[in-house]
């Protein structure tokens, strides 16, 4: 099964679509490779404008899977921190990509679900769409997602949901600066679609002048410039004691060790 998959609607305008439905596009090493790899190919490529992000099935990504994330909790540090360089490295490539990337979210983001949306430069969920960080009810932090969420939605908002864990609406997500657009579900790809040719319009510079000047001028690069990289602090977080605890208890459908429930 192809996790990726990729296609033309209009010209200029490339499709990318998470294909692991049955997984809710979890961030396989797979699709995390494939993913990376297509960016690095349409990056050069000056007949690609636009690039659109979508899934298939009912979530959009639902991060990394607990599965993996226990392997390398018990990995050596070396492969942990690799993996999680990984993930890292794919948000900034979104970032430093020169097309511009436009994601549409039609349902579930979770994790590095809700990264990747942050790290495209505009996103538009269906009105089913719901968001969330749950990284701190396993014992980890969002450290890998933070730079590009505290960018979209401020500082504020971002303490409060990486603290609580809670889940959002698409409204909600909307109000606070996540997504750009709230739309029906049906109307979700069109709207995409849109997006992408009044982008297209731009000279083909001027776009990625555009999106140089967002990174130099917004909170992102001072956020990135932290003591700790954020993968280095996500791979010491997801080994330790209190993370292995944290997702076990997810995989077991039962509350962590600390949970006052």
């Amino acid at each position: 099964m192809t996790v990726l998959l990729e296609h033309e609607p209009l010209s200029g305008i490339v499709q990318f679509t998470l294909n692991r439905p049955r997984e809710r596009n979890s961030l396989s090493d797979d699709l995390v490779g494939a993913l990376r790899e297509r960016l690095a190919h349409h990056a050069g490529r000056a007949d690609t404008r636009v690039i659109v992000l979508r899934a298939a099935g009912a979530a959009f990504c639902c991060g990394v899977e607990l599965s993996q994330t226990r392997a390398l909790a018990a990995a050596a540090m070396e492969e942990n921190l690799a993996e999680a360089s990984r993930l890292s490295a794919l948000l900034s490539e979104i970032n430093d990509l020169p097309k511009p990337m436009v994601a549409a979210v039609q349902g579930p983001a979770l994790g590095l679900g809700v990264g990747l949306v942050a790290a495209c430069d505009i996103a538009i969920g269906a009105e089913e769409a719901k968001f969330c960080l749950p990284e701190v009810r396993t014992g980890l932090a969002p450290a890998l997602t933070a730079p590009w969420l505290i960018e979209a939605m401020g500082v504020r908002q971002f303490r409060r949901y990486a603290l609580t864990g809670e889940m959002m609406s698409a409204e909600r997500a909307r109000e606070i600066g996540l997504l750009h657009e709230v739309v029906a579900s049906a109307a979700l790809g069109g709207e995409a679609l849109r997006l992408a040719v009044e982008i297209a319009q731009g000279g083909p510079t001027a776009v990625e002048e555009c999106k140089r000047l967002a990174r130099q001028g917004g909170r992102l690069a001072a956020a990135t410039q932290i003591s700790e990289s954020p993968a280095s602090l996500y791979a010491r977080l997801r080994a330790s004691e209190e993370s292995r605890e944290g997702v076990a208890a997810m995989a077991a459908r039962r509350p962590p060790p600390w949970s006052p429930a």
